[in-house]
């Protein structure tokens, strides 16, 4: 294929495109890519690329279609290469590429993000290096684009190309174990953007595409392994996940996600985190509130990175428009400092700047989080109260609270227990990452258990400030990392729960930031499932929930004296009552 060049117009200006370029990796496979850049002079400028498997001629709608925010139908998850006439007219060639194995490229893409096959940053690698070297390239390159490409960015970062020169990150996913298992619970969002389902096109797949699952064991022993995952309840009740596991060959990469369901060495070896060390670049990440798990792993990175970083929490809500557009004022600084070499005094602005939510105030500092913190208990009572006394009684006086939850296919109705503050007196700010202790009874092996946090304004609107995950089997702690209000759960082994037991069950409550004001209350939500739509999930892609429970489950929640279930949460302004001790 040869390449072909021609002009675009775009508002005033006009832009040339090259199209089809073909670039060499070492091991032969060439990759194609599109090239957007000024027609006025021959100037060689700095590169932003963008990588993805979902296809560059998806990202030219940038082009043509203005950004969409979720609620819209015409949003697609997979438009995130960033606004093209923006960075062409801030003098950068926007690079945008297909991965092996998609697109026009050429060789075969194996499992998730590649693990087990070539690695893909030794591909952005070879793609960046061959950008630097072009005559319209001035040897100085960055990268662009969020989520996947975000994610892109990370890997070709912890690679060390010489002539990446500084990276800026959106809404990227780094743990791929928790990019699917929240909490050791399937999120069926990631299937969407591979298949291309609810809201999402998915991979711009080729022929290439292979389970890595698939190649390494013999069919006799896939057969076993796929006999064992359909014994668990959940997946068992779950058409798309029976569909997948006899039918692998039509979403391998998939497949290979269903069929590891505890954390390890598949997921472990291209872990975005566990390369950051190799990273001595400039790094910005950026995340918006309102996305626990990408949040959560936007911080461990954060702190896994050894070079000049900067980290940046914005407002709720939690999807970014496509065509992405959001957060190119801040990487344009970022550029212009390390690309173009001016100093803007970006360098000079603290490292970790944070939104706060309730307040709408902006917090900065130089570690995450950016204020001390003094982690709190607020705790179950009954009547649904939520309170920083424990409860006296025991639990023949304080009985339990309990829900009963069928499975989906015979009821449309998710049981819900709540809690609730009385009404905050005073501002109320929290930042940071917490812990919920729960002492369930339940009469099966397995559940989930889903807690969401809500901030609820007098006039009843209510806001989603954070939420926590566990599958019960999950339950085993992190000892190592775990310290109060900052649990951590291997999820490398799933154990049976034995029913009619009392268990102590910690969740770890996602990273936030948000002040409860005057007259608000903090509500805190349990159920085992999730419902598919409310003011929190109508903002989400149509298939981002998470796996329901296949069973019926009987769920007693104590919280007397003798187990105190509480939410142990990250204060920086101590309420009213301990202002007076």
């Amino acid at each position: 294929m040869t390449d072909h060049h021609h002009t675009i117009q775009a508002g005033e200006r006009t832009i040339a495109v090259r199209k089809d370029l073909r670039v060499p990796m070492r091991d032969g496979v060439t990759l194609a890519a599109d090239t957007y850049a000024r027609v006025d002079d021959d100037t060689p400028r700095p590169a932003l690329v963008a990588l993805s498997p979902y296809g560059k001629e998806l990202q030219a709608l940038a082009l043509t279609t203005p950004p969409q925010r979720r609620p819209s139908p015409m949003w697609d998850g997979c438009v995130e290469a960033g606004d093209i006439a923006r960075v062409v007219q801030e003098g950068y060639v926007h690079v945008i590429g297909d991965l092996r194995g998609s697109g026009a490229s050429e060789g075969a893409h194996i499992g998730n993000y590649n693990a087990g096959g070539v690695p893909l940053g030794r591909d952005a690698y070879d793609v960046i290096e061959w950008v630097a070297a072009q005559p319209w390239c001035d040897g100085n390159v960055g990268m662009i684009g969020i989520s996947y490409f975000g994610s892109m960015q990370v890997l070709a970062a912890a690679e060390r190309p010489p002539s990446l020169k500084a990276i800026f990150v959106s809404g990227g996913h780094y743990d791929f174990y928790e990019t699917t298992y929240h909490g050791g619970i399937m999120w069926l969002m990631p299937r969407a953007a591979r298949e291309g389902r609810g809201g999402d096109s998915g991979w711009a797949f080729t022929d290439g595409v292979k389970s890595r699952m698939l190649e390494t064991y013999t069919p006799e022993e896939i057969r076993n392994r796929v006999a064992d995952r359909l014994r668990d309840p959940d997946v068992a009740a779950w058409p798309n996940l029976v569909h997948v596991l006899n039918y692998p060959k039509n979403h391998e990469a998939w497949f290979d996600i269903v069929m590891n369901e505890v954390d390890g060495d598949w997921y472990e070896e291209r872990n975005p985190i566990t390369l950051a060390p190799n990273i001595d670049i400039p790094v910005w990440l950026q995340i918006d509130q309102g996305r626990g798990w990408t949040m959560d792993g936007t911080i461990d990175l954060y702190k896994a990175l050894n070079g000049p970083k900067k980290l940046s929490i914005g407002p709720y809500p939690p999807m970014q428009s496509r065509p992405f557009i959001e957060e190119h004022d801040k990487m344009f600084r970022w550029y212009e400092y390390w690309l173009k070499g001016i100093d803007n005094g970006v360098m000079d602005e603290p490292a970790v700047t944070v939104h706060v939510e309730g307040s709408r105030e902006t917090v900065t500092g130089t570690q995450w989080p950016p204020k001390n913190v003094e982690h709190r208990p607020l705790y179950l009572r009954p009547r649904r109260q939520l309170s920083y006394e424990p409860e006296p009684m025991g639990a023949k006086h304080a009985a339990p609270d309990g829900f009963y939850q069928a499975p989906l296919t015979v009821t449309d109705k998710v049981e819900i227990l709540s809690w609730s503050t009385a009404p905050f007196t005073e501002p109320t700010e929290m930042i940071g990452q917490g812990a919920a202790h729960l002492f369930v009874e339940i009469d099966q092996p397995d559940t989930n258990f889903i807690l969401r946090m809500w901030d609820e304004a007098p006039t009843g609107k209510r806001q989603l400030i954070t939420t926590a995950y566990l599958k019960a089997s999950h339950r085993e702690l992190d000892t190592h990392h775990t310290t109060e209000g900052d649990p951590h759960h291997p999820h490398t082994r799933a154990v049976p729960v034995e029913p009619g037991r009392i268990a102590e069950y910690i969740l770890r409550i996602y990273p936030f930031a948000a002040t409860f004001l005057p007259g608000h209350r903090l509500v805190a939500e349990l159920s085992n499932n999730e419902p598919l739509a409310d003011e929190h999930n109508a903002l989400l892609p149509p298939d981002a929930f998470h796996l329901p429970v296949g069973r019926p489950v009987t769920h007693k929640v104590y919280r007397d004296a003798a187990h105190p279930s509480r939410l142990v949460l990250p204060f920086t302004t101590v309420a009213a009552r301990y202002k007076a001790e």
